[in-house]
């Protein structure tokens, strides 16, 4: 028989069932809300998924705002439960139009909730979400924002946006595990989602969720991916001791270096600095230059370099400064490899410049 070293992964004991509640109480803190909060024992796209179809139905009429692949799909869930989706595609890449907005709501006038991802990780782009939010306000529309990536990088207060619906991941900004979710819930929503359809004995039931609230938040439905908890608790703790402020301040000041070392490349951003997110900063390659030899040599020095994701968007690179990555080193590793990256294909890069931008950026 082959002797095999013990590990602590394996027999992990169970996470203790009177802790979920406080860790519900602390992601509630993070959003700053008092609406109750969900815990979903997967990733974030299950969260996701469970909204569409929790609050699926025929007769309700969704304003769907498209910037990314997520929101195809959020739309492809609501439909799939007969929802009447209304699709507002921005252009490939940017932020959505506040006007286009307002006049998809002038047009379809019973569109009752709106759906929005506040921060594109695909394509680095911030959608204006306290003017959205507003927007569906001033017509009492129930909001729904996949705040994944955001939560952490920016700033995200749901009750005072009035945010009904707010999923977040802790696996980007927070730096935490990737399996396991969570999801704040207004009154309005309840209304909603607590319909005579809604999936029951599901992971993708709110519904169930919600009895596991009234009760008290003691034992999950299904059985409790342990090691996750522990992760997330872990990531809790880390986002306590460093305090919510700093985090977000650090990925600002992540993403104000990496444009200015960039710019300093000789580089044009893909949007500018206003409409850009603090985790990921995205330029437009050179003509005729793909993307793929540019990931491979920033790869052989050992920076992870990653291309724009969706439609119309594979000349975009993608610099991530995200979780752990919002970090001096790292911002200086990715300006640099991609100057590197450009110069090896014989274009001009002025990297000495980006690296003194860059430390310039962090007060060296």
């Amino acid at each position: 028989m082959t002797e095999v070293a013990w590990n602590p992964l394996y027999g992990a004991p169970v996470y203790p069932a009177e802790r979920y509640a406080a860790l519900t109480r602390r992601i509630g803190g993070i959003l700053k809300t008092n609406n109750d909060v969900l815990l979903v024992q997967a990733e974030a796209v299950v969260a996701l998924e469970a909204v569409a179809t929790s609050l699926a139905r025929p007769g309700l009429s969704v304003l769907n705002i498209v910037t990314s692949p997520y929101g195809n799909w959020f739309g492809q869930w609501l439909r799939r439960g007969g929802t009447h989706v209304v699709d507002i595609v921005a252009r490939p890449g940017l932020p959505i139009e506040l006007d286009a907005i307002t006049v998809a709501l002038d047009i379809n006038p019973n569109v009752s909730v709106m759906a929005l991802v506040h921060a594109e990780s695909a394509s680095g782009i911030l959608n204006p979400l306290p003017e959205i939010i507003a927007l569906a306000k001033a017509r009492s529309i129930v909001t729904i924002v996949d705040a994944v990536a955001s939560v952490g990088g920016h700033s995200l207060d749901v009750d005072a946006l009035g945010i009904d619906i707010a999923v977040i991941g802790p696996q980007k900004a927070l730096g935490g595990p990737v399996g396991v979710s969570a999801l704040s819930v207004s009154r309005h929503a309840w209304e909603l989602m607590l319909h005579d359809g809604a999936p029951r004995d599901s992971i993708l039931s709110l519904a169930d969720l919600k009895a596991w609230v009234d009760a008290g938040r003691g034992v999950l439905p299904g059985t409790p991916a342990p090691l996750e908890f522990f992760a997330l608790e872990a990531c809790l703790d880390q986002v306590e001791a460093e305090g919510l402020a700093q985090i977000i301040a650090r990925h600002e000041k992540a993403a104000s270096a990496s444009r200015a070392g960039l710019t300093a490349l000789g580089t044009s951003l893909w949007v500018p600095a206003g409409q850009g997110s603090s985790l990921v900063t995205t330029v437009s390659l050179p003509s005729g230059l793909g993307s793929a030899s540019v990931i491979a040599f920033a790869a052989g020095l050992g920076v992870e370099l990653t291309p724009g994701v969706g439609a119309g968007l594979s000349h975009l690179m993608r610099i991530n400064h995200t979780g752990v990555r919002a970090s001096f080193p790292t911002v200086l590793a990715n300006v640099v490899a991609y100057g590197a990256a450009l110069r090896q294909a014989g274009i001009p890069a002025n990297i000495g410049a980006a690296s003194e931008a860059v430390t310039k950026s962090y007060g060296g």
